[in-house]
């Protein structure tokens, strides 16, 4: 019983008055992540390019009686993660959860594909967890509760048609993720990797008008996952979460 206890007792962790930065927060997985995380009692940051959007996020997510920061900035510009560490520390104090959840995709074949969509690509979907992550380590250092989860895609490890840019940057999204969860694994940051194929979110109908919307994950069902993530950390870790519809074959 004792043995019980003690296993539940740090499994669970208290998010109360921790703070979250959550890029992509204005909608679809994003901002389910922020909702969850309110809800826990989480003081949230909120980063998207629209200022108007983040307003309607910030009055919605402040009903949970938790402060909101909202960060509007455009993450393809490269001193942007600095700037919004820089902002979260100073109204907020610390850092202890980082969701790098903004991404784009173009639905195009390689030969069509311009160079400037492949960099835009690369700059919001690689570079700038890498630079969010980069200036977020030193106040993660401090917490005992230092997390970051980066949100890829099932194209991070296998490779789709016309979706080429976008294939490229979860690649190296999760490249990147493997090694920075060996880097500051010393220093008590756990970096996990959520890897999803198709959610019901606008973007999906872009890149995948094939799909029937109907059978695909909730992004609510993203933030639940986060949120188990977030309170479940005794002895075991979770690396990489892959999530498929119920409708796809496993293991496929």
């Amino acid at each position: 019983m004792q043995i019980n206890q003690h296993l539940t007792s740090s499994s669970t962790g208290d998010l109360r008055g921790k703070t979250a930065l959550i890029t992509g927060a204005s909608r679809g997985i994003g901002f389910a992540i922020a909702s969850a995380l309110a809800k826990e009692g989480v003081n949230i940051a909120v980063n998207s390019r629209s200022a108007a959007n983040l307003e309607h996020v910030k009055r919605e997510l402040s009903s949970y009686g938790v402060k909101v920061l909202a960060c509007p900035a455009d993450l393809s510009d490269a001193s942007t993660p600095a700037k919004i560490i820089g902002d979260i520390i100073t109204h907020f104090g610390q850092l202890n959860i980082l969701v790098n959840n903004a991404g784009i995709a173009v639905r195009k074949p390689l030969a069509a594909t311009t160079a400037n969509e492949w960099d835009m690509h690369m700059a919001i979907n690689a570079r700038a967890p890498f630079l969010l992550s980069r200036e977020a380590i030193p106040y993660l250092k401090k917490s005992d509760h230092a997390t970051i989860i980066n949100i890829s895609s099932v194209v991070g490890s296998k490779a789709y048609v016309n979706q080429g840019a976008y294939t490229a940057s979860k690649h190296a999204l999760e490249g990147m993720s493997k090694v920075l969860a060996q880097e500051v694994f010393q220093d008590g940051i756990r970096v996990h990797v959520i890897a999803s194929g198709g959610v019901a979110t606008g973007m999906i109908t872009g890149t995948r008008p094939d799909l029937d919307v109907s059978v695909l994950p909730a992004p609510e069902e993203i933030a639940d996952i986060v949120l188990f993530l977030l309170t479940h950390r005794g002895n075991a870790v979770i690396d990489k979460v892959n999530v498929r519809r119920s409708t796809k074959s496993p293991w496929t």
